[in-house]
């Protein structure tokens, strides 16, 4: 293969426990998001734009979820055939521990995939968040600042900074100096993103000194990074001003579907020159009946509206039915909802079929299964 100045790895392998029952079937990666996407769509489509060519997709929990709808990359214009998307799952391994048990180890294990190009730097990336950025101009901090790795970072909520890598960083020149992993008592909330570039050679040879004791390096943000503050390489920031969320939490999923319904919010309506690809499913368009109410949402195709539908997200064919109120809700796919339903402040899994004169209050839905649908009755739920 020919020389390549950056790869890009995107990790797509979790199970994304803490988002429930929307990952019990599929990768975290390829749950549907804002009506008509895929939450990968986001990483998939900045690579696209930013013109990286070259992108491994680490697959692990579901990896045929996430096969089976990217496929070739040629929706993001990422044609395999061309060296674009390579499925990596962790059975490709030449390591008798055959499961990714972390973001550096999975890195790690695909080391000889890495070295086929002789990149000079390697762009590894996170599947699960919603997100626009242009990966060349971190490219761009990286090499001036001469870095080993630069790490992308965003200020977040202060109750929030538990939940990722938070670091310190030098004001004039935004070297590292500090970094925790889910701290307790943060000293900042300028967290990590998940976003960085190593020089492949440096990382390459600090795999190589833990090669005798791999369980001393699986995860970038607890081993690796930490390894390289202590050992006095040049870690850099690059502070990101736009849109970012992270959507690894049923909350976090429906405030970052609740974000498309503001204008200065959405990261889609934003910068229009840089697009979010996605594949078609070739539905009809959405039919509003006459009695129908929609109010600062988003329907998607192939979806009957009978009833009302105010500040929600309602995604591809989606049936709501007469008398029925769905209000700051995210619905997902091929969810029918019968009439007289009130919906309000929940998220709703695909496939689902809520039966008529029911009130649901809640951030996921309990629900039986019942011949492949899954099925929510009246008796199973407190009338609110």
């Amino acid at each position: 293969m020919s020389k390549k100045e950056i790869i890009a790895l995107l990790l797509a392998g979790g199970r994304g426990t803490r988002l429930k029952k929307l990952t019990e079937k599929m990768a975290k990666p390829a749950v549907p998001f804002g009506s008509k996407y895929r939450i990968i769509d986001f990483a998939l489509s900045n690579c696209r734009n930013s013109g990286m060519g070259t992108v491994g997709i680490l697959t692990q929990y579901q990896p045929h979820t996430l096969q089976n709808y990217i496929n070739d990359g040629k929706i993001w214009e990422l044609d395999r055939m061309q060296n674009g998307i390579t499925f990596l799952p962790p059975f490709q391994c030449d390591d008798m521990d055959r499961w990714y048990e972390g973001t550096a180890h999975a890195i790690a294990q695909n080391r000889q995939y890495i070295q086929s190009f002789d990149p000079e730097y390697v762009l590894v990336l996170s599947g699960d968040h919603i997100y626009k950025m242009d990966y060349n101009k971190m490219l761009e901090v990286h090499k001036e600042n001469a870095a080993d790795v630069t790490i992308s970072v965003v200020n977040v909520p202060w109750s929030e900074t538990n939940r990722f890598g938070i670091m310190s960083i030098d004001p004039e020149t935004n070297q590292i100096i500090e970094f925790e992993e889910k701290p307790i008592n943060p000293r900042s909330n300028l967290a990590s993103m998940g976003i960085y570039i190593f020089n492949w050679e440096t990382l390459s040879h600090i795999f190589e000194q833990f090669i005798e004791n791999p369980q001393a390096c699986k995860d970038f943000g607890k081993d690796i990074i930490p390894y390289m503050l202590e050992n006095n390489y040049r870690l850099f920031s690059y502070e990101f001003n736009g849109y970012w969320k992270d959507v690894g939490t049923v909350e976090s999923f429906w405030e970052a579907n609740m974000d498309l319904l503001t204008m200065e919010t959405n990261p889609i309506l934003q910068d229009k020159d840089w697009p979010i690809f996605t594949a078609s499913h070739s539905l009809p368009p959405a039919y509003f009946d006459g009695d129908a109410r929609i109010r600062q949402s988003i329907v998607g195709e192939g979806s009957e509206v009978y009833g009302d539908v105010i500040h929600s997200v309602i995604s591809y064919g989606v049936t709501v039915g007469k008398g029925s109120m769905i209000k700051n809700s995210v619905i997902m796919p091929n969810t029918t909802i019968g009439e007289n339903v009130r919906i309000e402040n929940a998220v709703i899994r695909g496939d689902t079929v809520i039966e008529s004169n029911l009130r649901l209050n809640t951030l996921l839905n309990d629900v039986m299964t019942v011949g492949g649908k899954e099925i929510i009755k009246q008796k199973s739920w407190k009338i609110i």
